[in-house]
């Protein structure tokens, strides 16, 4: 049975309750297991924002890495501080008041970041594996091509362009009337679930966020693709075996991050698309908003030396 909050606007005229705040229902556990949920969740936040911002403080002071690649990576890692902060601290504090409630313009501003740090993480990595294909498959010009005022342009283009291509899709939500049953049996505001909440055609704006989501998204990942084909054939080419090695521990962490990135948006999109499949859209929400967060900086750290010896030099210094 739906839980329904106590109407505040009425639209006499159609003779059905608007809806002013959403009741996200989250984790249907009892108190015990969400006290645990609750610590959990909180330790992997936690660890989210000190993996990540102890990855942009290194790009900052350490000077071997001041590269393109490092640069692009402290954006990266920014990006994803923002997307776990949108959805988590939320996440904790239903579980621990056990209140799930939320405006409906914070809904709308929950939906708005998420799209937009989604699109901009695409780009981010669109960008990373532009940089790894200049630096592998042209060298000589490296330098010259991945300039910092070519960073710059290229970083700040991505969060600019991100922000542009948004705004119109969030708009059309915005401009939609919800009614009936407030409740969302999700941990977060998801686009599906709101829209079928909805009392207005969602036809439009339905189909735009799905043409919006395709050109956003597929020319990113084929650009990737095509990127790492010439990456991975320039390598098998390079005579010295170090060589080899050395350019694939590059460019592995990267494409390890991409197949778990792009891997779980195409998860949540198919399983959006079957009603009876909710349980599992929390699920690889989950490892999107919660754990690839986490494992970002850990995989850049773990399997990166020039990474690990900047910390090492860090911690040294600071004693």
């Amino acid at each position: 049975m739906d839980i329904q909050i106590k109407p505040t606007n009425v639209d006499h005229e159609e003779n059905q309750t608007i809806i002013t705040e959403f009741w996200l229902q989250g984790f249907q556990y009892s108190h015990q297991y969400k006290i645990l949920l609750f610590f959990l969740f909180l330790i992997t936040y936690s660890a989210t924002l000190t993996g990540n911002a102890l990855i942009i403080t290194l790009v900052i002071v350490s000077p071997e890495l001041w590269s393109p690649m490092y640069f692009f990576l402290s954006h990266l890692s920014l990006d994803e501080i923002l997307c776990t902060t949108n959805i988590i601290p939320n996440m904790l504090n239903s579980l621990l008041r056990e209140d799930g409630t939320i405006s409906i313009e914070g809904c709308f501003t929950q939906i708005f970041l998420f799209g937009y740090l989604t699109v901009t993480e695409c780009f981010l990595l669109t960008i990373m594996s532009y940089d790894r294909y200049l630096a592998i498959c042209v060298p000589l010009n490296y330098s010259s091509l991945m300039s910092l005022g070519r960073c710059i342009q290229l970083s700040s283009g991505a969060w600019v362009a991100s922000l542009i291509l948004t705004i119109p899709a969030s708009c059309f939500v915005y401009l939609l009337k919800f009614c009936g049953s407030n409740v969302i049996d999700h941990f977060f505001c998801d686009f599906t679930l709101i829209m079928k909440r909805s009392c207005s055609t969602t036809f439009v704006t339905e189909t735009e966020t799905k043409i919006f989501a395709i050109i956003v998204t597929m020319p990113s990942l084929l650009f990737i693709c095509f990127t790492y084909i010439y990456i991975i054939v320039t390598i098998l080419k390079i005579p010295s075996t170090i060589g080899k090695q050395k350019a694939f521990s590059t460019c592995s962490c990267h494409l390890t991050v991409v197949f778990m990135y792009y891997g779980t948006l195409i998860a949540i999109y198919v399983a959006s698309t079957k009603s009876h499949s909710y349980n599992i859209n929390k699920i690889l929400s989950l490892l999107y908003t919660v754990v690839t967060p986490l494992l970002n900086p850990l995989i850049y750290s773990l399997r990166n030396k020039t990474m690990k010896s900047s910390f090492n030099k860090a911690i040294q210094t600071k004693i």
